[in-house]
């Protein structure tokens, strides 16, 4: 099993996109948890920063999660008729979600369609592992926004020997190239983005600073971020969108 301590963000306050008496969207940072660990040193999450914020709220909060790597938008109810109308919209595929990430390489292809089925590794977790006979198929479009040469903490520099060995310079090598795509997940599986970005039969292009599935060295954090959610109101059943740009 795969060990990671995250980083300490205790003194970190979470970040309120939306608020409203019923619910509330968040900006949820890289490497937090969006519900409770089993440890007790994990009881610091989204829902229990909401908790602390709304004394009012009832029931578990929650409507969906986000894994401990991803950042960006979430939404949680504060009543537990919002809870269960949001919940809801989410197990019946109504909730319209988009995902931007950065992926190691170029990707070839322009826009696509992935349908993966996979399950978690029994002895390896939390790292899925696909499996056509007993995993949950996942279902992603995507579509590439921009390619390009990463930059910051991706790039690296080698001594120059061309140039005589008496400096330093960036080479093709050590600065490896990305791609920023747009992922709409049609269903909300478990590392799904992940694995379908990864795969040699998804994209074969993992996220970039991906610890399970790909080079972690990349970059300090998963370059995967939740860009935009809409929803039926869980009082009115009128339609809402959020919009929350990537950070990297």
């Amino acid at each position: 099993m795969l060990k990671f301590t995250p980083p300490d963000l205790r003194h970190r306050p979470l970040s309120i996109v939306h608020q409203e008496d019923s619910f509330v969207v968040v900006d949820k940072m890289p490497d937090f948890l969006s519900v409770p660990g089993r440890a007790p040193e994990m009881d610091d999450c989204v829902v229990s920063r909401v908790r602390a914020l709304f004394p009012h709220a009832q029931g578990s909060l929650a409507a969906h999660r986000l894994d401990m790597e991803t950042s960006g938008l979430m939404v949680l109810g504060l009543t537990a008729d919002a809870h269960r109308h949001l919940s809801r919209q989410f197990e019946q595929r109504q909730v319209a979600k988009t995902y931007e990430a950065l992926l190691e390489g170029h990707v070839e292809e322009d826009r696509g369609h992935i349908e993966l089925a996979f399950r978690v590794d029994l002895d390896n977790r939390p790292r899925q592992i696909l499996d056509p006979v007993h995993g949950k198929l996942g279902i992603t479009d995507w579509q590439v926004l921009d390619r390009q040469r990463a930059s910051g903490p991706h790039k690296t520099s080698s001594r120059n020997r061309a140039a005589g060995g008496g400096g330093s310079a960036d080479t093709e090598e050590n600065v490896p190239p990305c791609t920023r795509v747009r992922f709409t997940p049609l269903t909300g599986r478990t590392h799904q983005l992940r694995v379908h970005a990864a795969h040699p039969q998804g994209l074969g292009h993992p996220v970039v600073g991906d610890r399970l599935y790909g080079n972690p060295s990349l970059a300090d954090r998963l370059m995967l971020h939740s860009t935009s959610l809409a929803f039926h109101h869980p009082v009115d059943d009128h339609w809402v969108e959020f919009e929350l740009p990537a950070p990297f």
